[in-house]
């Protein structure tokens, strides 16, 4: 079946735990009167509108919400600009802003994690815009030596500077693991599947996190990402990182919690026991159709022998996607980043539809590329 890459489609295109205590989010957004001013949580479930306000003449704005117990992460947006930051035990955080270069130009005060996270987006800025000129050269044929080596000076001087300044400094701070998922052409910057200098970064704030936030599920999502780095990379014979394996999730895979279109969370890990097909889809292509009747047989031929699918929309239409889902039998869950999801990050995904096998353990069977006879591979592991 013909498969659309995620580039392709970009071109077209910690869980919260309540305490019962507030945080408020004061400040301005100057030059904005009349626009809409989002409060929204980034979660491991995706991101979530929590309050809005349409702004007035001086800009000033607040927000009330619950104060989570462990390091979570929200934003500030006015229409596709986006100010991130993370609240912890503090309990009033001041953003000033202009709504030009609302994401960059903002002030930030009351929250030493949120001036990290900002000097941290300006840097990946400024790699972009590094990127951006890299490329323009090269295909002006103005590079004095070869692309790949600028580049490679370039990613290793900023993760250099990152690694020592924010993760390795303080791994048990919402800074650091924010620092763990920046981007640079939408893809991870820290490879954590592929880099074993990478792996090492991931496992430092896993440890320190779960050691300072032992049920926060965002530190048991590290530590299953750090566990299927280190199967992809080691070497037989190897001794590589050690990890505690108490602090380790059952799943054996990397979880996936996202919200499916009643609005209840559903977990990858959750489905145990059964055969799963992990796939990821855009419902509004060309192959999305098609894709999903391919499925429906599948489903309907093993779902009474233990099999499930667990299918990742990365539509950006969510209207479209509840629609198209409605009447589907599978666990259909919807992950707000779209092309640029985090979760199909992890899982390497370059194209859709891609899907992946997990056996009845919890374990990652085979990846949706190596199956020759899918029937034939879903009949082995029931």
């Amino acid at each position: 079946m013909k498969k659309i890459t995620l580039v392709a489609l970009a071109a077209l295109a910690l869980s919260s735990c309540n305490s019962g205590a507030k945080f408020n989010v004061n400040g301005d957004v100057s030059g904005a009167e009349g626009k809409m001013l989002y409060l929204e949580a980034s979660s491991l479930e995706g991101v979530t509108l929590l309050d809005s306000v349409k702004l007035k003449g001086d800009g000033s704005f607040r927000f009330k919400h619950a104060r989570p117990e462990c390091p979570e992460f929200y934003r500030l947006r006015v229409e596709d600009k986006v100010i991130n930051f993370s609240v912890d035990s503090i309990e009033t955080i001041s953003i000033n802003a202009p709504y030009v270069d609302f994401s960059t130009a903002y002030k930030v005060e009351g929250s030493v994690n949120s001036e990290k996270i900002k000097q941290l987006t300006l840097k990946q800025v400024a790699l972009q815009k590094s990127m951006n000129e890299l490329v323009a050269a090269a295909r002006a044929n103005k590079l004095s030596v070869a692309f790949e080596d600028t580049l490679a000076v370039l990613l290793k001087n900023y993760k250099e500077d990152v690694k020592i300044n924010y993760i390795f400094a303080a791994p048990n701070t919402a800074a650091a693991y924010f620092a763990l998922f920046q981007k640079l052409n939408d893809y991870l910057i820290f490879d954590p599947l592929n880099s074993k200098d990478d792996i090492k970064c991931f496992a430092a704030v896993a440890t320190s996190l779960t050691n300072t936030f032992p049920h926060a599920m965002r530190s048991k999502n590290l530590y299953n990402i750090v566990i299927k780095g280190m199967k992809n990379t080691r070497a037989p014979r190897e001794k590589t990182i050690e990890l505690p394996e108490d602090k380790i999730g059952e799943t054996g895979l990397i979880d996936i919690r996202l919200r499916d279109i009643k609005g209840d969370v559903r977990k990858l890990s959750d489905l145990k026991g059964k055969v799963v097909l992990l796939d990821f889809s855009v419902y509004q292509t060309q192959t999305g159709a098609p894709h999903n009747l391919m499925l429906r047989e599948l489903y309907n031929e093993y779902a009474s022998q233990g099999f499930e699918i667990y299918q990742v929309s990365l539509d950006a239409d969510e209207h479209f996607w509840k629609t198209s889902a409605d009447n589907l039998p599978w666990i259909c869950v919807r992950d707000g980043d779209g092309v640029y999801s985090a979760n199909a990050n992890v899982y390497n995904v370059k194209q859709v539809p891609s899907f992946f096998l997990i056996n009845r353990n919890n374990e990652l069977s085979v990846r949706g590329e190596s199956v020759k006879d899918l029937k034939a591979a879903i009949q082995t592991l029931l």
